[in-house]
């Protein structure tokens, strides 16, 4: 449904490889909002708009820097942490049909995989 609701006439028109330069030097700011592109969000929100609904609340949560959904739309991530961690899991994860995943990134050394 979500293919079906793709207007190619409007896909990104942003390079790869420039997204991908600026997340290599910037880290996941990405240097802005800009960088995170998922043609299949729209016609996703358009399919079913509650998508879009969760996506503007989670924009609102103080300490969130992005938020994007994934793919056509199986999720929606964000990137910070929310200034009330209590309160956001209550208003959330409490909710039918969600779950929220608190993840980390994992930095390593260059060249290091494992360390016993």
């Amino acid at each position: 449904q979500v293919f079906g609701a793709l207007d190619y006439n409007a896909l990104s028109t942003k390079d790869p490889e420039e997204l991908l330069k600026r997340f290599l030097e910037n880290g996941v700011d990405a240097g802005g909002h800009d960088a995170y592109v998922n043609d299949l969000e729209q016609p996703a929100f358009d399919c079913l708009p509650e998508l879009k609904a969760l996506k503007e609340e989670l924009v609102n949560v103080e300490g969130f820097q992005h938020v994007m959904m994934s793919g056509s739309g199986t999720s929606i991530f964000c990137i910070g942490e929310p200034k009330d961690k209590e309160a956001f899991m209550k208003e959330f994860d409490e909710r039918e049909g969600i779950n929220v995943f608190p993840t980390e990134f994992i930095n390593r050394e260059e060249g290091v995989w494992f360390e016993s």
